[in-house]
Parts: structure tokens; C-alpha cells; sequence
């Protein structure tokens, strides 16, 4: 069997301009690749709604299992991965979101700032994670234990 297909998307108007590295992006693929999961690069686009939404619906509509995005969860002007990423999930999985914030702000208080999404797109997960690598790491530590689960029942696989 072949280990399900991730796509890391780090949104960030600086990185797509490469007037800043990307750090957060790279390190979700890694962990991820870590966890067992098949990451084909990093992809990078700028803040905004419309350039998230059509990052998310590619992913998926390319096989995607599960879909991290790095950056644009915060609440600076354009911090609106949440909005783009809220538009098109069927559901979400607010405990999942919350626990990420719980984690992060052990370290880091202002990783309750954060409100970043968790939630299913198709046969999906897609992840909100802000836009540092320590943000990543707490984001992920978090999901990837659940993650066999959760796409098990995406596949409508027993609840037990």
C-alpha cells in the first residue's frame, strides 16, 4: 500500500516574492515525510483568500490526503487563510484547532492568537498551522497521531 499523499502550501505574501525564506513550509513537508506520508515539495502562495482557496481545491482535487497550510492565521490585515480555508471545508474539527492553540501556548502565549482551522474538504484533512516552524511543530505533534483514524473514517471505515 502506498503512504497517502500530503501537500504542504505555506502562505506568506514575503516568501512568495522571495523577499523572506521559507522555513515553516519545508519543516511541515519533513515531519511529514517523517510521519509516513508521501509530500511532493512545497508549494507557495500569497496571503489572501482567493490564492488559499485555489491552492486547497488543486491539492485535493490532485489526491491530496491530507493538506497543510503555514502562515496567514494570525490577525494582521492579510491573515485570511482561516476565511479561505472556512469557505470551503464541509466540516471542521474545532477540538482538533483548539488543542493545537492549548499545545502552542505552553511555549508560546501568543499561539492563542492563532485561528487557524482543522476540518475535512472531500476525502481530505486539511490543517491550518501559522507560519513558524515552532507553530508547525505543535500543529503537527497534535494531528499526525490522529491522522490514520481520521482518514479511516473519511473512507467510512469503523468507528470502533
Amino acid at each position: 500500500m502506498s503512504s497517502p499523499r500530503a501537500v504542504v502550501i505555506t502562505v506568506s505574501d514575503r516568501c512568495s516574492t522571495s523577499a523572506a525564506e521559507d522555513r515553516s513550509g519545508p519543516h511541515a513537508a519533513t515531519l511529514l515525510t517523517e510521519a509516513g506520508y508521501a509530500v511532493d515539495g512545497v508549494r507557495v502562495v500569497p496571503d489572501g483568500v482567493e490564492s488559499v482557496q485555489q491552492a486547497l481545491a488543486a491539492a485535493v482535487a490532485e489526491g491530496a490526503r491530507v493538506v497543510v497550510t503555514a502562515g496567514g492565521t494570525g490577525v494582521g490585515p492579510r491573515d485570511l487563510t482561516p476565511e479561505a480555508t472556512a469557505a470551503l471545508l464541509e466540516r471542521t474539527l474545532p477540538g482538533i484547532a483548539e488543542e493545537i492553540r492549548r499545545v502552542g501556548s505552553h511555549t508560546v502565549p501568543t499561539a492563542l492568537l492563532s485561528r487557524g482551522l482543522v476540518g475535512t474538504l472531500g476525502g481530505a484533512v486539511v490543517i491550518n498551522a501559522p507560519g513558524s516552524p515552532g507553530g508547525v511543530t505543535d500543529t503537527l505533534a497534535v494531528v499526525v497521531p490522529l491522522l490514520e483514524h481520521l482518514l479511516a473514517q473519511l473512507d467510512g471505515g469503523d468507528h470502533g
